[in-house]
């Protein structure tokens, strides 16, 4: 969502038409006006470095991840199709996201057709609605198979393909707006200078926008998304203290049985630290990468005094290079907590049998997971 609708209104409210950072449109006598270029170069440097890192990091991590999808496509499960399709949405992030505000930050104005102005702005805001939805379908997929793992049972393959499928409408019917909210305009009238800019006919339509996008990307993925954590820890935490009891209650009648209880009780204690860990690390990212952009974007609209000074342009501008951060991270913390998935990229094209790969959203190997939720 960077550079897109709340950063264009955030830049405009100063001037008619609005423009974006560093325009400054001044008032000679009654009727002449004059555009003068007057950004801040050195800060559009650093605004290029930022999201070339960004894209780097993007590109390199979500590609890694689909290379080692590409390994198991013979035995590709459930989950698998999750992590694959949530790959593709984050790269798409990066291709249709990152790579052309960073192509516009070097321009300065966006060089196309109209066409093309509304092209971009449509695939930024797909990429990112997909990216989002993706990951809130793959943690309730992760949700049923450890809360109610008799459900995913039936036609397991089908379900997974619904819900993906789902997630790409939705997400194309979400961003179908932007073609019209966005067009090439003039910065000024007369003044020959063309911008993809976006126009709302009414005052409050950019603040309408801006807060159904906010609930849709921010408000509403977070309520999901820490509900479903909380009930899968729950759950995990509860099976550990049956099993504690069980082994317990077993005591020296069989101490072969009671010493593989024992065994199984620490590996799933193992696994619950290793979730709780990584659900802690993925939502504090994605509350860490999504939470300044869009309150300075409410701020934006909701506060007529907010200000706009050159420092808040600053500050504005910083923001939205943080949009993009969850696609760069996402595929580092699986890799992280995965402990396979490097070792699977660096083995892809042998002819050696990729290991285990990690089960991301749970954290919790196939032997153990199926011992107490049943098959992937």
């Amino acid at each position: 969502f960077q550079g897109d609708i709340a950063s264009n209104y955030s830049r405009r409210r100063n001037s008619t038409p609005c423009s974006d950072p560093g325009d400054v449109l001044t008032q000679v006598g009654d009727l002449n006006w004059t555009l003068f270029h007057t950004r801040d170069e050195e800060l559009a440097r650093a605004e290029i470095g930022v999201l070339a890192t960004i894209l780097a990091l993007a590109a390199v991590g979500n590609l890694g991840v689909l290379l080692a999808m590409y390994r198991l496509r013979k035995k590709m499960s459930r989950m698998h199709l999750f992590i694959l399709h949530l790959g593709l949405t984050d790269l798409g992030v990066a291709l249709f996201q990152v790579l052309p505000q960073m192509i516009w930050e070097v321009t300065y104005r966006f060089l196309g057709p109209d066409l093309l102005c509304r092209a971009v702005k449509y695939l930024q805001v797909l990429s990112m609605f997909a990216s989002t939805y993706m990951l809130i379908m793959m943690t309730l997929d992760r949700y049923m198979a450890v809360c109610h793992p008799l459900r995913t049972l039936q036609q397991p393959g089908r379900q997974a393909y619904l819900m993906i499928g789902a997630t790409w409408l939705l997400s194309g019917l979400l961003s179908l707006p932007q073609v019209f909210i966005f067009s090439l305009q003039e910065v000024h009238q007369g003044s020959g200078v063309l911008d993809c800019w976006a126009d709302f006919r009414y005052p409050w339509g950019a603040r309408a926008y801006i807060t159904w996008t906010t609930l849709c990307v921010f408000v509403l993925p977070m309520g999901i998304l820490t509900i479903c954590y909380s009930l899968i820890c729950h759950e995990i935490c509860k099976n550990l203290r049956g099993k504690t009891q069980s082994g317990a209650e077993m005591g020296a009648e069989c101490r072969c049985s009671q010493a593989s209880r024992v065994s199984s009780v620490r590996t799933i204690s193992r696994a619950k630290i290793r979730t709780v860990k990584m659900t802690f690390v993925i939502v504090l990212a994605y509350v860490a990468c999504w939470a300044p952009f869009f309150s300075v974007q409410m701020w934006s609209v909701w506060d007529e005094n907010a200000p706009d000074d050159e420092s808040t342009n600053v500050a504005f501008t910083i923001t939205m290079l943080l949009a993009s951060l969850s696609s760069c991270c996402n595929p580092w913390i699986y890799m992280f907590f995965s402990g396979h998935l490097l070792h699977d990229i660096l083995w892809y094209g042998s002819s050696s049998p990729p290991s285990r790969l990690f089960y991301l959203e749970v954290g919790i190997k196939t032997s153990i997971t199926e011992a107490f939720t049943g098959p992937y």
